[in-house]
């Protein structure tokens, strides 16, 4: 089991695939994603990864967060999560996680906090049918009607469903298709919708129904991506110590 990302969702859009068929997809965008804790076995009873995405500013957090970030080595993150991996999964603190992190066509898990609706009634809330529109109803044909019994029990059971707040609930969506990925500009696009508004922030993981995805493919994708982006590199932004080197042997 592997590590999984926070993605900021941006919102919905469409594609279209090598047959021209159009394909709804979900646009999550990432912000500087980077390990900023480890967790193993003999330090904390099990592996696990704490994740931080997003840029805070340093005055908006706690002197204890503020530690936390410093003992890890990297700037303060406005998002954390941890997710529980295997030890071989684990990731070294500081490490920089990118889109190709996940492969196109793989199957993810992606949860996140549902749109809120506000108070709700019955018939929004649960689908009730209300009560007559026409003969003996008067002002309240959208109520949900009677609530419990007679003097015995004399009191409305727990769960009992009634109006009330609707939505901003933590739900997670299984099982969706990675159709693209742009490891560049820091895009993921998922087949479908995910929990949600935009701007919202969402969790993905490998999918746990399902088979993991090919390692080795992903290995490959993420090696040719640094690969071409070291061979777009200016000279003027290449590393110091090469410049040097190039220096020393013309003057020689």
């Amino acid at each position: 089991m592997r590590t999984g990302l926070i993605l900021k969702k941006v919102g919905m859009t469409r594609v279209f695939n090598a047959e021209g068929r159009h394909i709804p997809v979900t646009v999550l965008a990432m912000d500087n994603c980077q390990v900023v804790q480890k967790k193993t076995t003999e330090t904390d009873g099990y592996n696990a990864v704490q994740v931080g995405m997003g840029a805070q500013k340093a005055h908006r957090v706690n002197k204890p967060t503020t530690g936390h970030f410093k003992k890890a080595g990297t700037d303060v993150k406005r998002y954390l999560a941890e997710f529980r991996v295997d030890e071989d999964a684990l990731l070294e603190v500081g490490t920089e996680i990118l889109a190709n992190h996940f492969l196109e066509g793989q199957m993810v898990d992606v949860s996140g906090d549902t749109i809120g609706k506000g108070f709700a009634g019955g018939m929004k809330r649960h689908n009730f049918g209300g009560l007559r529109a026409t003969h003996g109803v008067s002002i309240s044909h959208r109520s949900h009607g009677s609530t419990g019994q007679c003097q015995d029990p004399g009191r409305v059971f727990k769960g009992k469903r009634m109006a009330g707040h609707m939505g901003d609930k933590r739900r997670t969506q299984q099982n969706l298709q990675v159709v693209s990925v742009d490891a560049a500009k820091g895009l993921v696009l998922l087949k479908g919708s995910v929990p949600g508004s935009k701007g919202s922030v969402v969790y993905v993981r490998d999918a746990v129904k399902l088979a993991g995805p090919d390692l080795s493919a992903i290995e490959a994708a993420q090696t040719a991506y640094t690969e071409a982006q070291g061979a777009t590199q200016t000279p003027a932004e290449a590393p110091a110590e090469a410049q040097q080197d190039n220096a020393d042997s013309a003057e020689s």
